[in-house]
């Protein structure tokens, strides 16, 4: 496909994804490295009540609140 049908297809909101090669794809700044943190019982428990009650798991709103935290300091 060359590229003035690419950007066409892609202006008009046609689905473009047939013609990418999504095989090489990464998301910049997004490599994962493990860490191994300790936290107090209570601090846990809070924890495990909210991810519940949002239906996320507690590695997830750990990863979300952390982002946001360093976002918010970023700006």
């Amino acid at each position: 496909m060359k590229a003035k049908k690419f950007d066409s297809d892609f202006e008009s909101g046609k689905d473009i994804t047939g013609s990418l090669d999504l095989s090489k794809i990464k998301r910049p700044n997004q490599t994962q490295r493990r860490v191994n943190v300790d936290f107090p019982t209570w601090m846990i428990e809070s924890l495990d009540k909210e991810a519940s009650r949002l239906g996320v798991t507690r590695q997830s709103i750990i990863k979300v609140w952390l982002a946001e935290r360093l976002e918010s300091l970023a700006h």
